[in-house]
């Protein structure tokens, strides 16, 4: 756990770098865009659906504001729940860039040992860790455990966040690559629980995927060189 903590605390100090300002800017610019882009799709389907259902102005004097105001509130619902895949989305294709200025700053000489991750790599990498999230996430919500959506988030975070970093040391097309990482299966589920514990936060949630990023690159070349 002192590991954890240490790499979360050096992550809070680079939150001043200009790298990873810029890093952190671009990443909010897109997540905001994609969310409120989630948003209005979200009322509109949740609009049409109570409609299609029946609940209009034939049916009673304001049935019209009272389906606007219910597909507001699905909406913004649906969002909580969708915010964590949207957020981790989106920071797996600026994540690159996060770990690279980590490792320029506090690890060089890893740095120039890494190999770049090609287009296809990053797009796989994302696509799967919200295919994951969202599958994972369907499965979890009848149970409507915020501790279960937690422990659930932080294996997947903790994994996503871990991959993000270990990959750009590993062989290309090494299919057990994450299996080879020295992060222990327990630092990976706290590094995600405390970004997961993070996303759930109004505006923390905001810098949460960048922290992470930036303390799972710690965390993986400090396990590295132990």
């Amino acid at each position: 756990m002192s590991a954890i903590l240490s790499s979360f605390t050096l992550a809070l100090g680079q939150l001043a770098d200009g790298k990873v300002l810029r890093i952190l800017a671009r990443s909010l610019g897109v997540t905001i865009v994609a969310f409120v882009a989630v948003a209005t799709a979200g009322w509109y389907a949740f609009d049409a659906l109570l409609a299609w259902a029946g609940l209009g102005e034939a049916l009673f004097s304001g049935a019209g504001q009272l389906r606007q105001i219910a597909s507001f509130l699905l909406a913004v619902m649906g969002l909580w729940l969708v915010w964590r895949i949207v957020a981790m989305a989106v920071i797996q294709f600026y994540a690159e860039d996060v770990v690279r200025a980590v490792e320029a700053r506090h690890y060089p000489a890893q740095a120039s040992a890494a190999r770049d991750l090609d287009a296809a790599e990053q797009v796989r990498a994302a696509l799967g860790g919200a295919g994951r999230a969202l599958l994972a996430n369907l499965v979890a919500l009848p149970f409507a455990l915020a501790l279960l959506f937690w422990a659930v988030n932080a294996v997947l975070i903790g994994r996503e966040m871990q991959d993000m970093v270990w990959l750009r040391h590993a062989p290309k097309g090494t299919r057990a690559a994450a299996e080879l990482c020295p992060v222990s299966r327990m630092e990976r589920f706290a590094l995600g629980g405390m970004v997961a514990a993070l996303l759930a936060l109004p505006f923390v949630n905001l810098l949460a995927p960048v922290l992470g990023a930036a303390s799972a690159t710690h965390l993986v070349h400090r396990k590295k060189e132990a």
